[in-house]
């Protein structure tokens, strides 16, 4: 419960974050390590909801194996907005410029805050019946 309450804010700030980025080009040093610190908050937080789910026991596979497209999707989508995010990450440190990775990634990442809000949104029933 407190896991996926912390999901959904968190969800609101990297959307929030990478809209930010967006809109100055990552030209704000102070945007861009408050969009690193929420995004590996926000990685930290998703794996913390699929120990919940999975135990860790066969994560991907179970993943993968879920019947809704969706899901599958969110799980291939997400991979390549965290490896997207490693690469503009280290990139970015080495030289503080917008790159052409992290303009791949901010529409990877994008996506998944699509998919992500589409699968809160199916399950928006879980969050009204919390007293």
């Amino acid at each position: 419960m407190v896991c996926d309450w912390l999901l959904l804010i968190v969800t609101v700030l990297i959307l929030s974050s990478g809209i930010q980025l967006e809109i100055t080009s990552g030209s704000s040093k102070f945007w861009v390590w408050t969009h690193i610190v929420l995004g590996t908050a926000f990685f930290m937080m998703i794996g913390w909801h699929l120990q919940l789910h999975f135990q860790w026991r066969n994560c991907f596979r179970l993943l993968w194996k879920q019947k809704l497209k969706n899901t599958q999707w969110l799980v291939a989508i997400g991979i390549l907005t965290i490896l997207t995010a490693v690469i503009s990450t280290i990139g970015w440190i080495v030289s503080p410029d917008h790159s052409k990775i992290g303009a791949v990634h901010g529409k990877f990442g994008f996506l998944f805050i699509v998919l992500a809000l589409w699968h809160i949104f199916r399950r928006l029933k879980y969050y009204r019946t919390i007293q």
